[in-house]
């Protein structure tokens, strides 16, 4: 059945969960104690996991809807699934791992409201040390495998120029409650526009796992609208529990998004030599990723 608008709420949440064991729940209950007002609802949409997790969004009330897949459909197109199924004017999408602070949400839509053409919205994102991830980037290139969130040259050379346009948070950190345009935000939260949201078709459903933020990010601008990052609305997120959960399978998923997402927006020709560059070192660099998750026994 096709939602009806005029019974739809201000902001619906969108939580996809694959074995995220007890993190669900967490999220589940910041969501439920900080989303602002009275006028919201959460879908959680559960790719077929097999530790239980899903079951705690069962009793919540006729806020909160549970949808169950027989396989796991990846993230993208989960996504899309709720958003069929639901009719708000805002989404605020948010991995189960993930727990919103008090007022976030209220920060993000105030910042949406303030910019007709802002799409979507990202917070600041916190580990559970209460370090920034890093969620405010610049549109991935051949340089962000070197010097993105996560490398060893943006650790020793976080001055660089090249650190610095990958991964802007610091630099943004004082951009005040309407923050600042960016070219993308992690997907681990981010409160988007529906209208924008149509107006592109969605999440790429190519990208099973890993980089559809960037590339929605990165249509939806090509489309007219604008990215914001928020400082001053934060999230916590622990990271990484269904990768783990993945295993080398979550390894694979990442480098063959990479590779999607820069032969889509980066080298798009066919015998594109910097396309089939990136293609050799990825390969190379999955396999030592997946071999580091083997031996690890994650």
């Amino acid at each position: 059945m096709t939602p009806d608008p005029s019974h739809a709420p201000a902001l619906s949440a969108v939580v996809v969960n694959w074995n995220s064991g007890p993190h669900l729940r967490g999220a589940l209950d910041a969501l439920f104690a900080y989303l602002p007002g009275g006028d919201w609802d959460v879908t959680v949409v559960d790719n077929a996991s097999s530790d239980g997790s899903e079951a705690s969004a069962e009793g919540r009330g006729a806020r909160c809807r549970l949808l169950r897949n027989t396989g796991n459909r990846g993230f993208g197109a989960a996504v899309n699934q709720a958003l069929a199924a639901t009719a708000a004017p805002f989404v605020l999408i948010v991995n189960p791992d993930c727990r919103i602070e008090p007022e976030s949400v209220a920060t993000l839509a105030a910042a949406l409201r303030a910019d007709g053409e802002c799409g979507l919205a990202g917070p600041a994102v916190f580990g559970d040390d209460g370090v920034v991830q890093g969620s405010a980037r610049g549109d991935p290139d051949m340089l962000t495998g070197l010097f993105g969130r996560s490398s060893v040259l943006r650790r020793l050379l976080p001055a660089s120029a090249a650190a610095r346009r990958n991964v802007r948070d610091a630099e943004l950190a004082g951009a005040g409650r309407g923050g600042a345009r960016v070219d993308w935000v992690s997907g681990a939260c981010m409160l988007v526009r529906r209208r924008a949201l149509e107006a592109v078709g969605g999440f790429d459903e190519r990208y099973f796992l890993y980089w559809e933020d960037a590339d929605l990010c990165r249509r939806l601008r090509a489309a007219g609208w604008s990215v914001r990052y928020v400082p001053a609305a934060r999230v916590r997120h622990a990271g990484g529990v269904s990768a783990r959960a993945a295993g080398p399978a979550a390894a694979r998923a990442f480098h063959e998004s990479a590779f999607l997402y820069y032969a889509t927006h980066v080298a798009p020709g066919r015998w594109s030599v910097r396309r089939w560059l990136a293609w050799t070192l990825l390969r190379v660099r999955c396999f030592w990723a997946m071999g580091r998750v083997i031996v690890s026994g994650r």
